[in-house]
């Protein structure tokens, strides 16, 4: 049994969400983009964005909370990727608070993502990495999720070309 609680996000969320994503993004691309770039992400900036993410239910965001503190979210939904099935789903984002990686809270929120793409009527799912991010492709290969190696592309982050890699796995 989890120590997290996961359920769908509300407005009120939204602020801690953007702090979530804030120090989680600071932390996992640290050596990934300059620390330029990453001073600029603040939580303040993104909270509108969250707010209006959940109230509009694009995509579908749960929260893990350990009691009433929001330690994590994750954003699903259908993929955005061309010409895939409509049984496919895609995990947009999934961010845990730096200070409680490896807690369970990540596979907590990948359990409620999972369910809620199968109650969707998907049958896949897939999400895109940087290849250079060994912590995240750890942690989703341990949930099944396998390379397509076909998929390797580069992507400008602020200026920055960042190598990601899409991975995908079933969802039962």
């Amino acid at each position: 049994m989890s120590r997290y609680q996961v359920r769908s996000a509300i407005p009120r969320d939204a602020m801690a969400i953007a702090d979530i994503y804030a120090a989680a993004v600071q932390a996992s691309y640290k050596d990934l983009v300059p620390d330029e770039l990453l001073s600029t992400l603040f939580a303040n900036k993104r909270q509108g964005y969250w707010r209006e993410a959940i109230e509009m239910g694009e995509p579908q965001i749960q929260v893990a909370a350990e009691g009433e503190q929001v330690v994590g979210f994750v954003g699903y939904d259908r993929s955005r990727d061309p010409k895939t099935p409509s049984t496919m789903g895609e995990i947009w984002q999934i961010y845990v608070r730096p200070d409680l990686w490896s807690t369970g809270a990540g596979l907590a929120l990948w359990d409620g993502a999972r369910d809620g793409l199968e109650d969707e009527g998907c049958t896949h799912v897939s999400l895109w990495l940087p290849l250079r991010n060994e912590r995240a492709l750890a942690f989703h290969e341990k949930a099944g999720f396998k390379r397509e190696l076909k998929t390797a592309q580069t992507v400008d982050v602020g200026g920055v070309k960042i190598e990601t890699i899409r991975l995908v796995r079933a969802i039962g």
